[in-house]
């Protein structure tokens, strides 16, 4: 590898520069989360391939709380890994154009719904130890956003998850990520 190509390298990438632009725009809800929001920030400024998988210390991840118009259903995966019920989303992908790119794309992948809206700003950030694709443990440093789904829109699960269901958000499933998912459905409510 040449001088050259290894500057070209370290030259972060669109979706690099919209989290950390994302990222330094968002008002964040309370000053536990503007915390969080300054330690991606590092982060991103450390690590020139932080939204990818391939950074072993940990990367970002884009995720969706994916809810009817009227904000009485929410669309959750049985997430296999994981084996509760949680948020649609996963890891960013090197083609694409910005975290919120990221999270519309992995919605409407596992939602199996076109049509998806985002809402460009961030709900939440969340960081999480995890064991991915990589086969060894990381963290998931996870940008979180709301998406509304189509009015009738019927969800079609993906080979990702194994199981793919509306409930209604004052009836989740015990196995549910209850904590996260109320608090992500609270803010919801707040715009």
């Amino acid at each position: 590898m040449t001088a050259r190509d290894s500057a070209a390298a370290q030259e972060p990438t669109a979706l690099h520069a919209s989290a950390e632009a994302t990222l330094r725009a968002w008002p964040a809800p309370d000053t536990a989360q503007d915390a969080m929001r300054h330690t991606y920030l590092a982060f991103l400024d450390a690590a020139p391939d932080a939204c990818l998988r391939r950074s072993a210390p940990g990367h970002l991840t884009a995720s969706a709380l994916l809810v009817d118009a009227d904000l009485e259903r929410v669309l959750l995966t049985l997430h296999p890994r994981v084996g509760r019920w949680i948020q649609l989303g996963g890891h960013c992908e090197p083609g694409d154009a910005s975290i919120q790119a990221a999270a519309l794309r992995e919605a409407t992948e596992e939602s199996g719904m076109a049509g998806l809206v985002l809402d460009p700003v961030p709900l939440e950030l969340h960081t999480h130890p995890i064991t991915c694709s990589l086969g060894v443990p990381t963290r998931h440093l996870d940008v979180r956003f709301l998406a509304v789904a189509p009015a009738g829109a019927q969800p079609v699960r993906s080979a990702e998850s194994d199981d793919l269901r509306w409930w209604p958000t004052d009836g989740l499933p015990d196995t549910a990520e209850h904590e996260t998912i109320a608090r992500m459905l609270a803010l919801a409510r707040r715009r």
